[in-house]
């Protein structure tokens, strides 16, 4: 039984060393998906900015952070003439 356990342990270790280094690149693609709405609502030039920070690991959460604390964005939306 003691063995059991013992493999039970290592492969959980195994499968939760595996998902911690993928989070970084998650984070990466959920950002470059949302690269054209980030374009639309911020220019090109802020868009591209933003969701460069957004998919950079670590950097991106900690802009995402500050951002919630804030309560508004870093890089402002463009303004709509009209």
């Amino acid at each position: 039984m003691a063995v059991t356990q013992q493999l039970a342990q290592y492969a959980r270790g195994r499968l939760v060393r595996r998902l911690s280094r993928s989070i970084p690149w998650i984070g990466a693609v959920v950002a470059i998906a949302a690269v054209g709405a980030a374009i639309r609502r911020k220019g090109l030039l802020g868009g591209a900015l933003d969701t460069a920070l957004d998919a950079t690991p670590w950097v991106g959460a900690v802009k995402n952070a500050a951002e919630a604390i804030r309560g508004r964005d870093f890089v402002k939306d463009k303004s709509v003439a009209g």
